[in-house]
């Protein structure tokens, strides 16, 4: 893996790829820093080698243009006291002040550039625009895995334009090779459990999942579609009705692989999606017609903590309830607290984006687990067998 172990950036100009799609409140303030501090090794390496850096990253989803909520120049103050370095921002990616201050850097110095996708050309996966882009600096590194999914000018494109001259960050390389050992080089049992809302979202990962585990759990609202598809009442709960045979097709597949696929079989049961509704625990394929189940019950989570005990590599995407309303994160904290006792006695467990992650830290639990991917999309179709443009780009 071509990393950038590989390379002394000393007098040298380096453009990184980072992922700083991060959470800001109304004042503008981050509220969750894990993707800047993830890609701070990276930065620091470069940095202390003698070079400098220039980084690049989108934020949100900006519709047509420049938005002030979705500009990186929030990020500057905090960045700063993280490198302990006074970054310096460029309010355009390509422009002439990006320009300037890039090729007037020095040794030791930082640049933030302006959101990518002020452009529409970043999403487009643009030529003319990842040219430009590459012009800023001598050497390219990409450490955002959490875009390494798309084909974007700055995440692929780009690459083009440094034919011996890109790396993957560390970040990057952390989350390729834990991805690989789950795949590839899982002790047994292997246990993967699988939450969220919808089986849709997760349909390909669970049948790529089906040749390599020893249990499935499933969980989240998604488990209502198997519920649904066995005759059980769900109420009002989350349901796919277009996917009932798929699930039937799902747990025959399971069966013919012997893998141990497992249900809930109760649920915290609200009288509506609020966490102060009325809500008690009952069996999940009973559910009144007026009701909805918005977390697994008890029953299933000693059920589904008794499994993750016993197993040596754990792969963990989507909470199993509403965590994020304090009524229903029961579920998904009984999981958490049984991957972390797993991973006290040394199983590997792999914490898979996204909620998952989001889960894992308001748990305050992120550093009692092996790893927790700060790719949620990128690491699904990596696990599913795709090939990661942002990944193939260096490879």
């Amino acid at each position: 893996m071509k990393t950038i172990d590989n390379v002394n950036f000393a007098g040298k100009k380096a453009l990184i790829r980072v992922d700083f799609n991060v959470p800001l409140d109304e004042q503008f303030n981050i509220t969750d820093d894990t993707r800047i501090k993830g890609a701070l090794p990276t930065i620091k390496k470069i940095l202390d080698d003698g070079g400098s850096v220039i980084l690049m990253s989108h934020l949100g989803r900006p519709k047509s243009g420049p938005e002030n909520k979705f500009s990186l120049r929030h990020l500057v103050n905090h960045l700063s006291d993280e490198l302990n370095v006074q970054v310096q921002f460029a309010d355009d990616c390509i422009g002439e002040q990006a320009k300037e201050k890039a090729a007037a850097l020095k040794p030791g110095e930082v640049l933030l550039l302006e959101n990518l996708r002020f452009y529409g050309e970043e999403t487009k996966g643009d030529a003319d625009f990842a040219k430009k882009l590459s012009e800023l600096a001598d050497i390219y590194v990409n450490d955002a895995f959490g875009t390494a999914h798309r084909a974007h000018a700055s995440t692929a494109i780009i690459a083009d334009y440094f034919p011996n001259d890109k790396y993957f960050g560390y970040l990057m390389a952390a989350e390729l090779e834990n991805a690989r050992k789950v795949l590839e080089e899982a002790d047994r049992p292997f246990t993967a459990i699988m939450g969220g809302a919808k089986v849709s979202d997760k349909l390909e990962l669970i049948e790529a999942l089906l040749s390599k585990v020893d249990n499935l759990i499933i969980g989240g609202g998604m488990a209502y579609t198997f519920v649904k598809a066995q005759g059980g009442e769900i109420g009002n709960s989350l349901v796919e009705l277009d996917k009932l045979d798929l699930a039937l097709e799902l747990m025959k597949k399971a069966d013919e692989n012997d893998v141990n696929l497992i249900l809930p079989t109760d649920s915290i049961i609200a009288d509506e999606f609020s966490n102060d509704a009325p809500h008690y625990a009952g069996p999940n394929n009973t559910i009144p017609a007026d009701k909805m189940g918005l977390d697994i019950g008890p029953e299933s989570a000693e059920h589904f903590a008794e499994v993750i005990s016993a197993s040596r590599t754990i792969l963990w995407n989507g909470p199993m309830g509403v965590f994020e309303m304090d009524s229903y994160a029961k579920g998904t904290r009984a999981v958490a607290s049984a991957i972390v006792a797993a991973t006290e006695r040394g199983a590997f467990s792999l914490i898979g984006g996204g909620d998952s992650a989001a889960a894992i830290a308001k748990f305050k639990m992120t550093e009692h687990v092996s790893y927790v991917s700060t790719g949620g999309g990128a690491l699904l179709e990596y696990m599913e067998g795709k090939e990661l443009p942002g990944v193939k780009a260096i490879s």
